[in-house]
């Protein structure tokens, strides 16, 4: 096993654990784990970057410290390692690793390729490259110009990683509505089945909202929260009664309410997420004492174990996003991006639709057993993903974590100790997020109507 794992870290073999009772793993999803693996580790660096707890532990138990700082040419205590300037220099580092290999990977069809071999391996040579260039970046001349500059390509880089997540989330309502369309025509069964998780979805918006109403409202004061609350409320009504409507219906009749269900519970996500980032509101009392209001009691008791909460949190997060990154990177999501969808006519009814592996018509062509996990070869007939934009939506996720660290537009007051402290950024960004979410999905509704001469499909 020693003599593989060397030869995938320094050759084109797949890589895979030396435990034999391990499951078997395919060549294309261990490709991805690996650069997973690899997006995770900068992730951390960047978290550890951010806190001041672990700075100052280091400069309590780490002896010689200064001597180490001045050593690597880091500042006096390491003032350069740490703050938002640190992140925004791993990230570039991370991000031109990523942009560097979706260049690379461009009109890759065939694992075959000389192109191929070094997407699939070498995976030691990558990581040192990833190590130099994330180094690299400290050494930019005129760090100032550097820093706001690049400022604003991570914030553009982050709203186009959300809206890619947006608009494969309509996708992905869509998919499950004509999924389960497509099984109604010859078995009930689905038709019930629709209209158990229609109103299961309405449900948990419907409570969503009662409750955002009730924990984070009340009769005096919070009206930005009345009114985001009541206008994402009518958002979604008014999204269900269009998806029903008859000219929507004769243009689109896989059109209806489970989409809608999806994109409200998305929507009354966003917004309790908004709600609970918006910077807290403070009253005197009767005894003139400052009291937070428009935030539920139990919260406030909830955050007086910041690190607790921020670590749990955090990992909670970036969890999402690795998510993201790796379901919206099969060849099924890519086309989605450009307009491509599976025929009514190919649907085969499935209650887990969307998690059927890409390339399973060969992926027993070749299996290759080495005194550990079994390797299974799954693209010897052609790639099962599109390489290109699997790196390309790392890139993004790169610059979407740097921003989301650095707290967007408040980064000279950033620490990951306080990454759910409120900021009127995250707020807005995420209740932008929803309006466009409800855009989009309204667009897919619409379009057709708009452009009756055009061919649309979703």
């Amino acid at each position: 096993c020693l003599t593989f794992q060397l030869a995938c870290c320094c050759g084109t073999a797949a890589c895979s654990l030396c435990c034999k009772c391990c499951p078997k793993i395919k060549q294309s999803t261990s490709t991805r784990f690996m650069y997973a693996l690899y997006f995770i580790l900068v992730t951390i660096i960047c978290c550890v970057m951010m806190s001041t707890t672990v700075a100052n532990e280091m400069k309590t138990h780490i002896p010689f410290y200064k001597q180490m700082c001045k050593g690597i040419q880091a500042g006096e205590m390491c003032e350069k390692l740490v703050g938002y300037s640190a992140v925004y220099k791993v990230c570039f580092g991370m991000a031109c690793f990523f942009f560097l290999f979706f260049l690379f990977t461009i009109k890759i069809n065939s694992s075959k390729s000389c192109r191929a071999y070094i997407h699939n391996g070498f995976w030691l040579i990558k990581l040192i490259v990833l190590a130099a260039m994330c180094s690299g970046a400290f050494f930019i001349p005129d760090q100032d110009t550097f820093l706001n500059a690049w400022r604003y390509v991570g914030a553009t880089g982050g709203f186009l990683f959300i809206a890619i997540q947006l608009i494969l989330l309509v996708e992905f309502a869509h998919k499950w509505n004509k999924n389960w369309t497509a099984g109604a025509n010859h078995k009930q069964v689905w038709n019930g089945l629709l209209a158990l998780v229609t109103l299961i979805l309405y449900s948990i918006a419907v409570a969503a909202l009662v409750l955002m109403a009730l924990f984070y409202t009340r009769s005096e004061g919070c009206m930005y929260n009345k009114v985001l609350i009541g206008v994402n409320g009518g958002l979604c009504l008014f999204v269900s009664l269009v998806a029903i409507s008859p000219c929507v219906q004769n243009r689109q009749p896989h059109s209806g309410l489970l989409q809608s269900g999806v994109i409200s519970c998305y929507v009354m996500y966003l917004t309790f997420s908004a709600l609970s980032s918006k910077p807290p509101e403070t009253i005197l009392d009767e005894n003139n004492r400052n009291i937070t209001i428009c935030v539920p009691e139990f919260s406030q008791g909830l955050h007086r174990d910041e690190n607790l909460v921020t670590g749990l949190g955090t990992t909670i997060l970036f969890g999402c996003i690795l998510y993201s990154c790796l379901t919206s990177t099969t060849r099924a999501s890519s086309e989605a991006l450009r307009g491509i969808y599976a025929t009514a006519e190919t649907e085969v009814a499935r209650c887990c639709f969307c998690c059927v592996p890409d390339g399973d018509a060969d992926a027993e062509e070749h299996v290759e057993k080495r005194g550990g996990q079994t390797v299974v070869y799954d693209e010897k007939k052609g790639t099962v993903y599109s390489y290109a934009y699997f790196h390309f939506v790392f890139f993004l996720a790169s610059l979407y974590v740097m921003m989301t660290v650095t707290h967007w537009f408040h980064y000279e007051s950033a620490q990951i100790e306080k990454f759910f402290t409120g900021t009127w950024s995250i707020f807005w960004i995420k209740m932008v997020s929803c309006w466009v979410c409800v855009g989009l999905y309204l667009w897919t509704l619409t379009a057709p109507l708009c452009c009756p001469t055009r061919e649309f499909s979703v």
